[in-house]
Formats: C-alpha cells, sequence, structure tokens
C-alpha cells in the first residue's frame, strides 16, 4: 500500500467556497474513481488556507491508472476548472509504509 497526501493552499478567505465545491461537484466523480478516500482536512492550526486530503492504492501502478482515469472524466474536468482559480499553490507527496506497517498476508 501507498499513501498520497495532497495539499492545496488557496487564495485567502477561498476554503468555504472550495470546500464547498467539492463537496456538491468533486467529492462523489473522485471517490468513484480513487477509491480510498483516507480523509480531507482543513487546516485550523500552522499555515492557513490550505486542505490536505490522502488516498491509499495499492500501489504505483493502480495510483497511475486510477489518476489517468480521473484526470480524462468529463465531469471531473469541468470541476477542475472551476477549482483552479482558488488554488495558490499544490503539494503533492507519495508516502510509502516503514517497514513494520508492512500488512501481513
Amino acid at each position: 500500500m501507498i499513501v498520497e497526501e495532497r495539499i492545496y493552499t488557496l487564495h485567502i478567505g477561498q476554503v468555504p467556497t472550495y470546500l464547498k465545491l467539492y463537496e456538491t461537484e468533486g467529492l462523489a466523480v473522485q471517490t468513484r474513481i480513487l477509491g480510498n478516500l483516507l480523509g480531507y482536512y482543513q487546516v485550523e492550526f500552522g499555515p492557513q488556507n490550505q486542505i490536505v486530503h490522502m488516498w491509499s492504492y495499492t500501489d504505483l501502478a493502480d495510483r497511475t491508472t486510477r489518476r489517468k482515469a480521473l484526470a480524462g472524466d468529463p465531469d471531473w474536468q469541468a470541476y477542475v476548472k472551476k477549482i483552479r482559480p482558488l488554488v495558490r499553490y499544490q503539494e503533492n507527496k507519495l508516502l510509502i509504509p516503514a517497514p513494520f506497517m508492512q500488512s501481513k498476508s
């Protein structure tokens, strides 16, 4: 298993707008295609105007296949056009489990 962490820094005051758009237009299509949403958060303390979400995948090939499908989805493309102006900066991290966190078969 791998985990992707995505952090979006939004323009000041845009968190409520972003979250409402995500809830009404982005969430359903993204969860349908990407699958395992681990969490979706807004930052309360620390850097402000940030959204953090985490997704798990079987492996990098699984992530690549799912992200490609998402990018090609017309509903997702329409949603992205609406949120792109709200985002100042995006950071992605690919997290791999420490050896002691590997799943036991």
